[in-house]
């Protein structure tokens, strides 16, 4: 499989180290500079590649994607704070005849993390003395807050409890590769789930394997669909 990494900082380059580490090829790769515009997206610097991977800034996404999918080539999304774009990103892939896969996190042990939050909530939205939140912390260059993933922690707790309001609290501080924490809380007794990366490599292998899943394939996918 051939690729092209769009943004190249600590995640592009954890993802081009396992990507080699597979046999893939890294045909074209680009960061912020020399693309502010996406000047550099363009059909000479695609050729031959069957995905491009993106971790890059979430206001680059929908313009990326326009021109990506232009080119014919399938794209993975790992840029977070953007999904207020979802409905125009989806209007582009399938217009353009293309396929994407995105998602909050690419982590495999924070999607089955999803589900198992799903469940509880399941169950203890049925004892009004449990209280559900959301806290999540990451280093201080993460661009947005709150992450992606507590936005979609979020959604699924909502989602549980009819409607209700359940805002995420998050931090941003040093170098912390990230932690999510779903918590229920009463006057007896707390129940918490947590989720701690320990290094960005889990995002990089969910990349990945994105990229081998929609290699060929058309339409919108969101990560959690796909595992």
């Amino acid at each position: 499989m051939n690729l092209a990494l769009i943004g190249y900082g600590k995640m592009g380059r954890m993802v081009e180290q396992q990507a080699v580490a597979r046999g893939y090829r890294v045909v074209f790769k680009v960061d912020i500079e020399g693309n502010e515009h996406g000047q550099a997206l363009i059909q000479c610097n695609f050729q031959g590649v069957d995905v491009a991977i993106n971790f890059s800034t979430p206001e680059s996404v929908l313009p990326t994607v326009e021109r990506v999918a232009a080119l014919g080539v399938n794209m993975v999304v790992g840029t977070t704070g953007w999904m207020n774009q979802l409905a125009q990103v989806r209007s582009v892939v399938e217009e353009k005849g293309a396929g994407l896969v995105y998602g909050s996190n690419f982590s495999i042990g924070v999607n089955i993390f999803f589900r198992l939050a799903e469940a509880a909530a399941a169950l203890l939205h049925e004892y009004p003395e449990y209280e559900p939140w959301v806290y999540e912390i990451h280093h201080s260059t993460k661009l947005d807050a709150p992450s992606g993933t507590a936005l979609k922690l979020q959604q699924i707790l909502e989602k549980a409890y009819g409607g209700r309001k359940i805002p995420p609290a998050s931090n941003r501080a040093g170098a912390h590769p990230g932690a999510h924490t779903v918590g229920f809380d009463s006057e007896a007794d707390t129940l918490t789930f947590t989720h701690t990366a320990r290094s960005r490599l889990g995002f990089a292998i969910g990349a990945l394997r994105a990229a081998e899943w929609v290699r060929g394939k058309k339409g919108l996918y969101e990560f959690s669909e796909i595992i």
